[in-house]
């Protein structure tokens, strides 16, 4: 089902959104806003956040910004802002002018946090980060007050206004909200509104020396733009109430917060730290690592943006989480690919074929459609054809089984394109090991069609020595080797349970063709999955991603189990 047919029975949000048009309750109006923290690149699962907001902003006709919700300066950086960016644009959403930062409201946000001393509450706290935490109490038992929580208006606008002026190191004092100690929610419990921080911030250089927590600013500055549906994951469900107390509190315009099920992959780790702790011990080679489940690492492994935005839709908004399977994900770039992709010829365990029949200076061209699949697309190319040729290693058996339609000795098979040969010897090292194939052709069966109408099973695709072309090609593979690495085992970590195998580099012999691929566009090897050309790659030094097999092999696998 695409987004145009999906109708509000389709999506909680959507029906909530229509009621609060009908009773008028933001005048009709739909502003949403995608609000990344820009200490990390965005992964999958804020695609699905992504396709949220700005899918919402469309359906209703309104607008969907994008802010960076920039609170914490030691855990942030530009490059992260720029990335960002590229993600979201690549996806297919643009935010017109509508482009912020919640540092630019710095100065609007400590004035509401005045406006909450000045109410009575919020107060200036000298507790340690330590004695906060064995003051909040647990899940089951309720927390104390803060020795400090009763202090006076003019006292802690005082001591507030000597904390953004840098009178106080770090650690100090903080100022908290005063709420409810005793609440059964542990985000009332007088969190944190400000603590101080001397540290440079990307935006706004050194002229702040307090900074907002995310809980605070967050709720404000969506107050601040007008948004009207603040759509969350559903990990701040727990945090609405305190989102609703500081708008209420302040007296500031109001959203509503409206929480979803975040997308999880099996085999897959989503948490920032997680995947920030495998880029910079080296367990990955960056952030667009192609095995890493970010938008960066996914467009360079050969993922679409119209595979991504299909499988979002494919498992739907829901209320509860659940964890989807990557083999769907896969599915649905198989699907995406299937249509848009050329195809081509590489061999990436060869073996040389000879054929002794064949002219040793003769060479062929056979021109071959760039899309098999699709009879209405006239492109092709030119394929070159001489007496000795690379196939699958796999592509022979000395000694088949029965119904195996492959080479063997005295087996006859079709070339793609090209001719039927059969096989006649084979050559083998001192180890045994199948070195070359003789073999011999029909010369009235170019193109692959036998003059006598006579039929053969096998097809296998094929490179030509003489013109093969050497690429690097990296077959990669689930990055974990269990379905929930999150979910460990006692004395073990995530890392644990890291895919040894989820990266084999190998040398394939590729038809000449492939020296004029272009990034973002994957080619169908035949026979052997999707591949995409690599930013590493050259003209002189190609390399090829594989985005994706033919078919699961981890399903049959698991099925073979």
């Amino acid at each position: 089902m695409t987004q145009e047919e999906m109708t509000s029975k389709n999506n909680f949000i959507w029906e909530m959104i229509e009621e609060d048009n009908r009773t008028n309750r933001f005048s009709g109006v739909v502003h949403t806003r995608f609000p990344p923290e820009p200490n990390g690149q965005l992964h999958i699962g804020h695609a699905k956040a992504i396709y949220i907001d700005f899918e919402t902003a469309r359906r209703f006709g309104g607008q969907c910004n994008l802010r960076m919700d920039d609170t914490n300066p030691t855990k942030e950086d530009t490059d992260y802002v720029d990335a960002i960016q590229r993600d979201i644009k690549w996806l297919g959403y643009d935010w017109d002018d509508r482009f912020y930062y919640a540092s630019s409201y710095f100065g609007q946000l400590y004035e509401y946090a005045v406006i909450l001393i000045k109410k009575g509450l919020a107060y200036v706290c000298d507790l340690t980060a330590e004695e906060m935490r064995e003051y909040r109490g647990t899940l089951t038992e309720p927390g104390k007050e803060s020795p400090y929580r009763y202090r006076s208006v003019e006292e802690n606008l005082d001591l507030f206004m000597r904390m953004k002026e840098g009178e106080f190191p770090e650690g100090k004092r903080t100022l908290r909200a005063k709420i409810d100690m005793t609440s059964p929610n542990l985000n009332m419990r007088d969190p944190v509104v400000y603590r101080i921080m001397f540290a440079e911030h990307h935006q706004t250089g050194d002229e702040w020396c307090i900074y907002p927590m995310y809980d605070f600013a967050h709720p404000l500055s969506d107050s601040i733009e007008g948004i009207t549906h603040s759509l969350c994951s559903l990990e701040f469900e727990d945090h609405r109430p305190l989102y609703d107390w500081y708008c209420e509190s302040v007296g500031v315009h109001h959203p509503q917060q409206i929480e979803f099920a975040r997308l999880n992959l099996t085999y897959t780790v989503m948490s920032k730290r997680k995947l920030l702790q495998l880029v910079t011990q080296g367990y990955v080679s960056g952030w667009d690592d192609p095995r890493m489940p970010t938008l960066s690492g996914l467009r360079r492994r050969g993922y679409t943006p119209e595979a991504i935005k299909q499988f979002i839709e494919d498992n739907g908004i829901a209320k509860n989480n659940t964890i989807a399977d990557i083999s769907r994900l896969e599915f649905n770039l198989r699907q995406d690919l299937e249509a848009r992709s050329p195809r081509a010829m590489a061999v990436l365990d060869p073996v040389k074929v000879v054929i002794e029949n064949y002219p040793e200076d003769k060479e062929e061209m056979f021109e071959v459609p760039l899309y098999t699949q699709d009879e209405t697309r006239t492109e092709s190319r030119e394929i070159p054809f001489s007496r000795e040729l690379y196939i699958e290693r796999e592509d022979f058996m000395e000694d088949p089984p029965r119904k195996y339609f492959r080479l063997s000795p005295g087996q006859e098979v079709r070339l793609f394109k090209a001719y039927y040969i059969t096989c006649t010897d084979v050559v083998k090292n001192d180890e045994g090991e199948i070195v070359e194939i003789w073999a011999t052709y029909d010369p009235e069966s170019r193109g692959g069609m036998s003059a006598d109408g006579r039929r053969v099973k096998g097809t296998l695709h094929w490179v030509s020595a003489r013109h093969a072309i050497d690429a690097e090609v990296r077959l990669y593979d689930r990055l974990f080797a269990e379905e929930n690495p999150d979910d460990v085992e006692e004395g073990k970590t995530f890392l644990d349970y890291l895919n040894p195998e989820s990266l084999s580099v190998i040398t394939a012999k590729v038809e000449p063709h492939l020296v004029q691929a272009q990034e973002e566009i994957a080619y169908q090897f035949m026979r052997k999955g999707y591949f995409i050309v690599d930013p590493d790659s050259t003209r002189e030094h190609l390399v090829f991603n594989r985005a994706v097999a033919l078919r699961d092999s981890w399903a049959k696998m698991a099925q073979s189990g």
